[in-house]
């Protein structure tokens, strides 16, 4: 299991320095919106995501005139203590290390595992594919991190790719063979075809826990489902003239084909040559992907009310968690709940607090104190305005505040 049981905070959000003790089970933190409690979860969850589940720069996450900030958090696995840190800069990459030693940041999902649920999660299913691909990217990284280093490739490929067709989109050129071209299909081919690979695994493996998570949560069978739309197949989520329908579905269990996976990504690079010239964008591949989120054969987006569209984002978050629970060396995750239950009523709260008793570690932030059940209020941290107003910010844990030595720096 994973225990967070010291955060520290340095110029981050509206935190100059804070230090927040926190405990095994159940810890609340309450106070009025706007005071900081959503910014002390968002950073406990960076440590996992190595992003933030609110904004998409992390330049929003540094203090107002600070060059830098700080993320200390003491973690305890299966008794052996760690610290882990990170510096986010403004103007450099950023820094991280574990006990003091240097390593890349893309590899603390290592070890820290959290899933936090938060009501931006709602543009999982009503906003665009890509909220949808970075809720399967991001469990992929906890669950195998060394993919953080296969997408990053996979990124800076299908930007070159990208500059070589609007560069020859500005000279004419509609056809016609480009061997530079062609070097960066290869390169597009192998970093995509084994994020399509393991897209396709994880959402077989979903969706067990999800129906599970969805029933305990709405209380209803709903029949969800997670189905993968693939621009390789023909359906090119980014394009809204195009309906978004499952074109692929994989049995859980069955082996996924990486040499066919291939073919077909080629295939349809192939088909698509003419098109991509034309608009000096590359069509096809993971970066044009979905995943249809269905309620009884129906899609969520644009038919499921408000309450069915949030027990399916829920439910999304809590089969993510039981899956790390049951495959990752990590055991348990940290559990987040950021300002959930006021949105539930009484009976939806109560089947939510039952789903999630027996994690280990489960973090909520709240606005309204009787808002949470009362299993949860064991261990209250009250926050007013930027401070820990009755909590032990003397706690035995990491107060060291100055920033990473230099010599820890890392792409």
């Amino acid at each position: 299991m994973v225990i967070v049981r010291h955060l520290n905070l340095t110029d981050y959000r509206n935190y100059a320095v804070v230090d927040v003790a926190l405990e095994p089970g159940p810890n609340l933190f309450v106070g009025r919106n706007g005071q900081g409690k959503t910014n002390l979860v968002e950073a406990i969850g960076y440590l996992s995501s190595l992003g933030s589940h609110r904004v998409s720069s992390e330049q929003a996450l540094i203090r107002h005139g600070a060059d830098a900030a700080i993320i200390r958090a003491r973690i305890v696995h299966d008794g052996r203590e760690l610290l882990a840190e990170v510096q986010l800069n403004r103007g450099s990459a950023n820094r991280a290390q574990v006990n003091r030693s240097q390593i890349k940041p893309r590899e603390l999902p290592r070890y820290v595992s959290t899933v936090l649920f938060a009501p931006e999660d709602l543009l999982i299913v009503r906003g665009d594919p890509s909220a949808r691909r970075r809720f399967i990217d991001q469990l992929l990284v906890q669950r195998i991190p060394r993919l953080a280093g296969v997408m990053a490739d996979y990124d800076r490929s299908l930007k070159q790719r990208n500059s070589l067709l609007k560069s020859a989109r500005a000279r004419g050129l509609k056809s016609g063979p480009l061997a530079t071209l062609d070097l960066w299909d290869d390169r597009l081919v192998q970093y995509g075809t084994e994020i399509i690979a393991e897209r396709l695994q994880l959402l077989a493996m979903l969706g067990g826990p999800l129906r599970a998570a969805y029933e305990a949560v709405a209380g209803d069978d709903h029949r969800p489902v997670l189905l993968p739309v693939l621009s390789i197949a023909g359906t090119d989520a980014e394009d809204e003239s195009a309906a978004a329908d499952p074109t692929e579905g994989v049995e859980p269990g069955a082996p996924v084909d990486l040499a066919r996976i291939a073919e077909r990504f080629r295939a349809a690079l192939a088909q698509r040559r003419s098109a991509e010239l034309e608009r000096g964008l590359t069509l096809v591949g993971p970066h044009r992907d979905d995943v249809f989120f269905g309620l009884n054969g129906l899609p969520v987006k644009g038919y499921a009310s408000h309450g069915e569209s949030w027990s399916f984002a829920l439910a999304a978050k809590l089969a993510s968690a039981e899956l790390l629970r049951a495959d990752s060396s990590l055991g348990d995750p940290v559990l987040i709940l950021d300002d959930v239950f006021a949105e539930l009523d009484s009976r939806r709260r109560e089947r939510l607090a039952a789903a999630v008793a027996e994690y280990d570690q489960v973090i909520i932030t709240a606005a309204v104190f009787d808002d949470v059940p009362e299993r949860f209020t064991a261990h209250v941290v009250r926050i007013e305005a930027g401070r820990i107003v009755d909590g032990p910010d003397e706690a035995g844990g990491p107060a060291q505040h100055e920033p990473l030595p230099a010599e820890s720096t890392h792409d």
